[in-house]
């Protein structure tokens, strides 16, 4: 398939494709690229045009078109020969147990180790950060539950909330990370779609109706990008309505795939980042070698903002 995932965000925009070039106009002005280099084109925009030009091309070069909706994907357009290459699927299908467990222990190694450095950087003498350096870097059975508990206690007690719990059905911080999760969920869906990897099927999270596990799988290790996304908004926001999720912060929140951060030995977006993890994870699968994925880390304990 070919590398490039395009991602159309500007508020309004024309999309269309001539002379095998994908075409972009906006009130900035017009830009192009070749569509033979484009694998996937995701369009988040609230308000894009898109001629039927583009789909005829797009079917012809076996381009996927992601459309969203609040930046979710709620319609992928496939070329009928891409739909029915299952190669992929096929190997995702076929991974034996040993790798997925492989594949699912390093995914939960990098959540933890970020949750740790957050925590640190967050709260460098809390009395907690002992046991959670602890859990982080051990090969302990519910590592993960075990880390969860440790990051929250202390990422409460840095926000003035000791008696802070996790719980998505709750409100204040917990409404704010939700919210934020959302928005995760939604890029990394982006990634998977555009890459051709099914989230239907996971390494961990069960298969439901309507689900997406193999989403929230790859989300768990940026899910500290969003709490820390949420500490900023509310160190820049004092005020009860803080907590409280409206227009101003999901527009803060929805900026966070934008942030920068390493990965491997590069400095990307974290969109970009996101992207990254999902092709190393597709060949990963499609090579049966699980060490060809590798789940971003956060390297040192100074978070930026």
């Amino acid at each position: 398939m070919s590398y490039h995932i395009v991602s159309i965000d500007s508020p309004q925009c024309s999309l269309t494709c001539r002379n095998g070039q994908l075409i972009c106009r906006t009130e900035e002005g017009e830009k192009k690229l070749p569509l033979e280099d484009v694998a996937s084109i995701i369009i988040t925009s609230f308000s894009a045009s898109i001629h039927s030009q583009l789909f005829l091309e797009a079917a012809k070069q076996g381009v996927a078109l992601i459309i969203c909706e609040t930046f979710r994907p709620v319609s992928l357009v496939l070329p009928a020969n891409r739909s029915t290459d299952t190669l992929l699927t096929r190997a995702l299908l076929k991974l034996s147990q040993q790798h997925i467990a492989q594949l699912w222990r390093t995914t939960i190694d990098a959540k933890c180790l970020n949750q740790l450095t957050l925590a640190e950087h967050l709260s460098p003498e809390d009395n907690g950060l002992a046991a959670l350096r602890e859990a982080a870097h051990s090969r302990k059975a519910h590592k993960e539950a075990i880390c969860a508990k440790l990051f929250w206690q202390v990422y409460g007690r840095s926000q003035g909330e000791p008696g802070f719990i996790r719980e998505r059905s709750q409100e204040g911080l917990n409404s704010l990370l939700n919210y934020g999760y959302a928005v995760l969920l939604s890029t990394v869906l982006q990634k998977l779609f555009g890459v051709g990897l099914d989230p239907t099927f996971g390494i961990s999270h069960a298969t439901r109706e309507r689900s997406a596990p193999l989403a929230y799988d790859l989300m768990e290790p940026f899910r500290p990008c969003v709490d820390w996304r949420v500490v900023q908004w509310v160190r820049q926001n004092p005020t009860a309505e803080s907590l409280e999720v409206t227009p101003e912060f999901r527009k803060w929140v929805t900026g966070f795939p934008l942030e920068r951060i390493d990965y491997l030995d590069l400095t990307l977006e974290v969109r970009g980042c996101i992207e990254g993890v999902v092709r190393g994870f597709r060949r990963a699968v499609l090579n049966h070698k699980p060490g060809l994925y590798r789940p971003w880390t956060q390297k040192s304990s100074k978070w930026a903002g």
